[in-house]
């Protein structure tokens, strides 16, 4: 696919994040975007601010003027660059990675042994995969926003890992999104769905660097 800025990745991404949580619409900031969340169930969140293109000045401009525990920075850039930018009472979550890909139809098999249930509410598509005897196995959803999608919350149960579950979820998803529409699906996964995640055709970005502010007499 063409080359696309990181802000324009970003912006997509974050269309399709608030879709798919029931997030607050982005609020325009000159160096990004601030989300509140703090009613869409996400532990320890209140509002994030996203920088898609962070500068040490801007950083260190929301950290002096956050006083809030579960304020949360979603920096693209890698952690130890990002880490030196904010003060005392800021915590480094797991490194995220902005990935994308091109769409495809597909029609994915269910593994013997398995079911997969399938429905679509409010612009996001949801699969769950369970065992026979119904015990969760793996599950995943796709925000679907024009000609983009954005998967998200891509889970599967440790003791059902290995199974080709993961992929099952992510392709199925993919292919409800090309059936509704969207050519281009985005995400930010973690550093260990990143490596599902590229054995699938996506394309890793940027790196994301994620903080929340928690203060020692908060904690």
């Amino acid at each position: 696919m063409p080359e696309t800025r990181i802000s324009e990745l970003v912006r997509m991404w974050i269309e399709g994040w608030v879709v798919s949580r029931g997030a607050s619409d982005p609020i325009d900031e000159p160096w990004g975007w601030t989300i509140d969340v703090g009613q869409t169930g996400q532990p320890r969140q209140l509002a994030r601010h996203v920088l898609p293109e962070p500068t040490e000045a801007d950083v260190r401009k929301i950290v002096a003027a956050t006083s809030a525990p579960g304020t949360w920075l979603k920096l693209f850039a890698e952690d130890q660059v990002a880490l030196p930018w904010v003060g005392p009472g800021w915590r480094l979550d797991a490194p995220g990675f902005l990935m994308d890909s091109q769409l495809r139809p597909e029609r994915p098999a269910v593994p013997t042994g398995y079911t997969l249930t399938q429905w679509t509410r409010g612009g996001v598509s949801r699969v769950l995969v369970r065992t026979g005897e119904g015990h969760f196995a793996a599950r995943g959803q796709i925000a679907t926003v024009g000609a983009h999608a954005v998967a998200d919350q891509i889970e599967t149960a440790a003791e059902h890992r290995r199974k080709g579950l993961g992929s099952l979820v992510m392709r199925t998803l993919q292919g409800t999104a090309y059936e509704t529409g969207a050519r281009t699906g985005l995400l930010v996964g973690t550093q260990e769905g990143q490596a599902l995640y590229s054995s699938l055709g996506w394309t890793t970005r940027s790196p994301m660097a994620s903080l929340w502010y928690e203060p020692a007499d908060a904690a």
